[in-house]
């Protein structure tokens, strides 16, 4: 379990120092051209949550993030051992949310910075914690699907029935 929180505390500190060079290097706005009509470095804030929705509502994300971190840690310590795609999908959950909740605490926004064009959509700018937290949300997906299998296998089994 150790592992999971290194794995989390990584995100975080990955997450913090891009954040802190976006801010520290880049003026709000700027963009700059990684691969033209892709993808784009843009300094960006955002005081809501994803696509910039419940704008201001700061308190009401502070109450959540804590709530949700302290389900994770919980989830980790009792259900995780022994399962190290459910442990690590936690971690990356982990480190997103409290990478942006720093943010929301330190500086009343979250910096975002990676700005895509995905099939000409002008995809919302976003920075690591949030790819995290997606990436830790589909690998609790490939989890459950992986447990739900093994127990339709096991059910099967069971009862005399093989599928091949």
């Amino acid at each position: 379990m150790f592992y999971y929180y290194l794995i989390a505390i990584f995100i975080i500190l990955f997450d913090q120092v891009t954040k802190w060079l976006i801010v520290s290097r880049m003026h709000l706005g700027e963009s700059i051209p990684i691969i033209n009509d892709i993808l784009y470095i843009t300094s960006h804030r955002n005081k809501g949550a994803a696509w910039g929705i419940l704008q201001g509502q700061m308190w009401f994300f502070y109450a959540i993030t804590v709530v949700v971190i302290i389900g994770i840690i919980y989830y980790i310590q009792r259900e995780a051992k022994g399962k190290w795609l459910l442990g690590v999908s936690l971690a990356f959950m982990l480190g997103g949310a409290i990478g942006n909740f720093i943010d929301r605490v330190i500086r009343k926004e979250v910096v975002d910075f990676i700005h895509t064009y995905i099939f000409n959509y002008n995809f919302p700018v976003f920075n690591i914690a949030d790819s995290a937290l997606v990436i830790g949300v589909v690998l609790l997906m490939i989890q459950m699907i992986k447990e739900e299998r093994a127990t339709k296998e096991l059910a099967n089994g069971e009862n005399g029935t093989h599928h091949s």
